[in-house]
């Protein structure tokens, strides 16, 4: 102990949880330590969220170049370079990796490239990278550890013919046919890009619709377009098992009665995360853990107190910008500030597919289901004069209202700047805004955004444009 090193604050994970909390405790007045074993930021940041968007954000582009006769532009002799891409996206995630980085000495924030493992409430036993033990003694640990991709029997990845997204990011080769197993966000997305680069992509999911979280219409919706472009999609489908080979894979599929073997190239499994809670020395510090999950309390403290967890590590929903907003409030909350606890029905849901599709609060389903009497508003993209000049007409903006008190239960978006979108509807819920606010806030035309404006006339009856 004598020899312990000592911090107010250890962060054990450096993704967007744990970076997020750090910054938050040192701007607080806190003596911060991170402790982050492969490159600040995460997955999210080194083979989620940012490479993933690049690839796809390059795959628009591969689209407009080759519909760019829609536009008046007449290009010849383009070609892809997936290598490229690839590159692309890797200096963008090591740049912005490099940027947290600098975030940490910008903040005081002492950065230590290793994993840490709890031997008491307030100690941590660190291993660097080359293998030096120390220990940190701290008034409070932050658990921001993150989670990865479940292992399911029979459906095991081998890196080569079976993969995860981490190794779908950094193909060197257009499959010639890809098979997708679950059509969540991750499923949907390279579904997309592939398919872009003339793959033959299969997306399977074993529940009755793509996007299962998503609005019944939207998801039909974006459904529709996929098989529009060739993307087969079998719902309430269950993989059995895969065979990876030397040059192909096998993936045994049922739906009711019927059994079916598909081949391809290569299977991606989309299947899920679990929480990395080993190693941690959760159970000699007694730390509650319940299916695979750290549990903790609305401020993000674990059954031990000045331990707190955030992020993944603690269960759904495995977002990043929710990572962050449990970091901010679990800084605060040890700070000993007094923050507002993470409203998880007002989190946004992003999908950075060709169309985009965003999402808040309750589906029009939900809203049923809660027993809610509801009115509904919706307005296609067809009808916006925006995206008619960008050529990108497919989709439309759902609200859902409660009908006696008038409430804005939940917004569904499917189609152009859907992701940039939502974040208007997120401040309309959080300030509990009322359909006659959101009317008589004048939106600027011509813009994607009237949409929504448009839509919530809709739901009263007092639509313009349609």
């Amino acid at each position: 102990m004598n020899n312990a090193q000592r911090y107010d604050v250890v962060v054990i994970g450096g993704g967007p949880g744990g970076y997020v909390a750090a910054i938050r405790a040192a701007q607080l007045g806190n003596s911060v330590a991170i402790l982050e074993k492969d490159a600040l930021g995460g997955v999210c940041l080194n083979w989620g969220c940012i490479p993933t968007k690049s690839l796809l954000y390059d795959s628009e582009v591969f689209h407009l170049v080759k519909n760019a006769d829609k536009y008046g532009i007449e290009i010849s002799g383009y070609k892809f370079d997936i290598k490229a891409s690839v590159e692309r996206s890797r200096k963008v995630a090591k740049r912005l990796s490099k940027g947290v980085e600098y975030l940490m000495k910008k903040n005081r924030i002492r950065y230590i490239r290793g994993s840490g493992f709890l031997k008491s409430p307030h100690e941590v036993q660190v291993t660097d990278v080359k293998g030096n033990p120390s220990v940190i003694e701290s008034k409070f640990i932050v658990l921001a550890t993150g989670a990865r991709n479940r292992d399911i029997p029979g459906l095991e990845v081998d890196g080569k013919r079976v993969i995860s997204s981490k190794e779908a990011l950094s193909l060197e080769k257009v499959p010639e046919r890809m098979i997708m197993i679950g059509a969540g966000a991750i499923g949907v997305e390279f579904a997309c890009l592939f398919n872009e680069y003339g793959t033959e992509v299969h997306l399977i999911e074993m529940l009755p619709q793509i996007l299962p979280q998503e609005d019944e219409e939207v998801s039909a919706m974006l459904a529709k377009l996929f098989e529009q472009r060739g993307i087969t999609i079998r719902t309430s489908t269950f993989v059995e098992k895969i065979e990876s080979l030397k040059t192909k894979v096998k993936v045994h599929v049922s739906s009711g009665n019927e059994s079916e073997v598909l081949e391809g190239d290569i299977a991606l499994v989309a299947i899920g995360v679990q929480g990395n809670v080993e190693d941690l020395g959760l159970e000699k510090t007694g730390i509650e853990v319940e299916k695979g999950w750290i549990k903790v309390n609305d401020y993000y403290e674990t059954s031990i107190q000045g331990i707190y967890a955030i992020g993944d590590v603690i269960g759904p929903p495995w977002l990043a910008h929710v990572a962050s907003a449990e970091g901010r409030v679990a800084a605060e909350h040890f700070s000993g500030k007094n923050p507002q606890p993470v409203n998880y029905n007002n989190i946004p849901s992003c999908v950075y597919s060709r169309p985009p599709v965003a999402s808040i609060g309750k589906t029009e389903k939900g809203a049923l289901k809660a027993g809610y009497n509801i009115k509904v508003g919706r307005f296609p993209m067809r009808a916006s004069g925006k995206a008619m000049v960008q050529g990108e007409s497919d989709g439309m903006v759902k609200v859902v209202f409660d009908a006696k008190y008038g409430a804005l239960l939940g917004c569904h978006i499917i189609g152009s700047e859907a992701t940039e979108l939502i974040a208007e509807i997120g401040v309309a819920r959080t300030l509990e805004t009322t359909y006659e606010e959101i009317l008589q806030t004048v939106h600027a035309h011509p813009t994607i955004s009237e949409t929504i404006m448009e839509a919530v006339a809709e739901a009263y009856g007092e639509a313009i444009h349609i």
